[in-house]
């Protein structure tokens, strides 16, 4: 498979389709189906039925199945890249026998993929690695994704003397701002259990994530000319900096891991007369997070208080942890667990700190696990994809469709 899901990864990641948190439409940027349509021609050509595009952005496809009695399964990605890191001119490059160094990406500009802060490339010393120019990310989130289930179904095509059931395909928008499962028809779906592929290293396996909500915080200052603003002046972007001092510093991503929430001030933008602040309410722990979102409540009314009802704040939640639906079918983890053994990839199973599009999926009527692409550092220009990785997301998804065939 190693030929054919490189050369659609290198082609998918030069396709631009960053989304945009601030446009309202669905998908948030044109340019997503851009790829989109190139991946219905693609699903096409191979010869999936039932493969439509809707207005939306979202693509689905079904390759039939050819044996009986088997459940209807599913593999999900998204097509859209992270807006925080430019997705635009993407120039991939493949460092060949990797040599367990340092990686320098672009000497120019100074960018270099450390082993220090990507310890995981110890683990493929003497394989290749694709990386950026150092100037744009790659992409493999999740364009590593579609690439493995794109050739997982042409490689079940091409062997028809492997049994599966019917496969659904579904390719979505709009997941790194937190809205591909949005407009995501379960029904016409029509899968009963589903897998994304929008994990990390070789081996992850995640059936837990993070319960998320968003915290808009918006300050409203009074401006006066500063050699007049004695007892006049408020000024929104100070009180935006003591906002900040109110949440520890143990509890930002920086300084937690494992299943540890945190509070996450991720934009801050504005003047002396107004100022907007986005926080991250994360935490895996239902109630610890239900806890969260009331403390950061309370301290933004406590420090509105202190200015004269200057500070105001709007809480959305976002996802779920999606252990809550899938405790229930936990042998769908099972047989992903016993796919991965199978095709020589050692689980790694750990909590998501974050989300998929599984997380929504699961609460809508489709339980969705999480399986590895095998992309390090995503969202930066330091991302990188082993081979390998990819090659056996690709052979994973072909063991569970035959696994979910020898179960029935």
């Amino acid at each position: 498979m190693k030929d054919k899901v490189l050369e659609r990864l290198l082609r998918y990641v030069k396709i631009d389709t960053t989304s945009d948190s601030t446009s309202p439409t669905c998908p948030s940027t044109a340019i997503q189906f851009d790829l989109a349509r190139v991946l219905e021609a693609e699903l096409k050509e191979l010869g999936l039925t039932d493969v439509s595009l809707d207005e939306n952005g979202y693509l689905m496809a079904t390759l039939k199945g050819n044996t009986e009695g088997v459940e209807t399964i599913g593999f999900i990605s998204h097509m859209d890249t992270n807006e925080d890191v430019s997705g635009t001119n993407v120039n991939p490059r493949i460092i060949e026998n990797y040599d367990g160094n340092d990686i320098v990406l672009n000497e120019e500009l100074g960018v270099v993929t450390t082993v220090a802060e990507t310890p995981e490339l110890k683990r493929f010393v003497g394989e290749d690695i694709i990386v950026t120019d150092g100037t744009t990310l790659l992409g493999g989130d999740d364009k590593a994704g579609i690439a493995a289930i794109m050739t997982a179904m042409e490689y079940l095509i091409a062997h028809p003397e492997i049994k599966h059931g019917d496969i659904k395909v579904g390719f979505t928008p709009d997941e790194e701002i937190g809205r591909g499962a949005d407009k995501f028809d379960v029904e016409k779906f029509g899968a009963k259990y589903a897998y994304t592929l929008d994990g990390g290293v070789e081996g992850e396996l995640n059936y837990e994530t993070f319960s998320a909500a968003s915290a808009v915080v918006t300050i409203k200052g009074k401006n006066v000319h500063p050699g007049s603003a004695k007892n006049k002046m408020v000024n929104a972007l100070y009180i935006a900096g003591k906002v900040m001092e109110l949440f520890p510093e143990s509890e930002r991503p920086e300084t937690t891991e494992g299943y540890e929430g945190f509070y996450h001030i991720n934009e801050l933008s504005g003047s002396v007369e107004e100022a907007k602040m986005v926080y991250l309410i994360r935490d895996h722990n239902k109630a610890k997070f239900e806890e969260r979102k009331e403390f950061f409540a309370a301290q933004i009314k406590a420090i509105s208080e202190k200015y004269d009802g200057r500070v105001t704040v709007e809480i959305k939640d976002q996802y779920y942890n999606m252990e809550e639906k899938l405790k229930s079918v936990m042998h769908i983890v099972d047989i992903a667990t016993e796919a991965m053994k199978d095709q020589g990839v050692e689980p790694i199973i750990v909590p998501i700190r974050g989300g998929t599009d599984g997380s929504k999926l699961s609460f809508m009527g489709l339980p969705c696990p999480n399986i590895f692409t095998g992309g390090l550092n995503f969202h930066s220009k330091n991302e990188c994809l082993p081979i390998r990785s990819m090659v056996k997301a690709a052979e994973v998804v072909v063991r569970i469709a035959e696994k979910f065939a020898e179960r029935a």
